[in-house]
């Protein structure tokens, strides 16, 4: 009897061992949204002309689209995320195995995220919220703001535009806003092409500053420009 029970549990543990491995399956479409509902796992999502909408507690790869937003809910865990036309938009306490990309659009993380790679765009701002960052921050013409308790292990940098990236005159554009709030640490330089407001919480840690004077503030809040 016993050597039965232990066969059968073997077979069982085998079973369900490799349904779990079973590659997950993609989601791909060229004109049109696409979705992972609530506590699904999915492989890799992609769009061209279509937003990505991960629910909450799901599980997915790599998401990606062209003309498109990215939102993704409480709890889930996505790898890299990347639009041209688009927002990414993130709750609170998900993983991110990747980086997070955009070209024209804003990037935001909300409480208790986890990102491994970087964040980046070219035209639009991105926020943390008590986040942790394991690589760095780029953007060439869009506010920065790392928020109360975020953890930035790479550095940050504003590029100088190019007319590759930026055909509209530089020259109409406010110089973009740099924020580093109570609390927040960014571990590397801090590196400006162009010229920025940089604001730094009294409670921040950041590393060295070149292209900019750090203006050192108290409060809730950085003082308006």
């Amino acid at each position: 009897m016993t050597h039965t029970r232990l066969i059968l549990a073997l077979t069982l543990a085998l079973t369900s061992t490799a349904a779990w491995a079973a590659p997950a399956q993609d989601i791909e479409k060229i004109n049109g949204s696409i979705s992972a509902e609530a506590g699904q796992t999915v492989g890799n999502m992609e769009t061209v002309n279509g937003s990505i909408r991960i629910g909450t507690g799901a599980r997915t790869r790599n998401a990606e689209t062209v003309n498109g937003s990215i939102t993704v809910a409480e709890r889930a865990q996505v790898g890299d995320m990347s639009t041209v036309n688009g927002s990414v938009r993130v709750a609170q306490n998900v993983q991110i195995g990747g980086s997070v990309e955009t070209v024209n659009g804003s990037v935001f993380v909300d409480r208790g995220g986890t990102v491994r790679g970087d964040v980046t765009t070219v035209n639009g701002a991105i926020g943390l919220v008590d986040t942790d960052l394991a690589g760095s921050i780029a953007t060439v013409n869009g506010n920065i703001t790392v928020g109360p308790g975020s953890h930035v292990k790479g550095d940050i940098k504003v590029e100088k535009p190019s007319s590759n990236w930026m055909p509209i005159s530089i020259g109409k554009r406010k110089p973009p806003r740099i924020v580093i709030a109570a609390n927040a640490i960014v571990e590397g330089p801090l590196v400006f092409e162009r010229e920025v407001k940089l604001y730094v919480h009294q409670s921040a840690k950041i590393g060295s500053v070149t292209g900019a004077t750090a203006v050192r503030y108290s409060g809730d809040r950085a003082p308006a420009d």
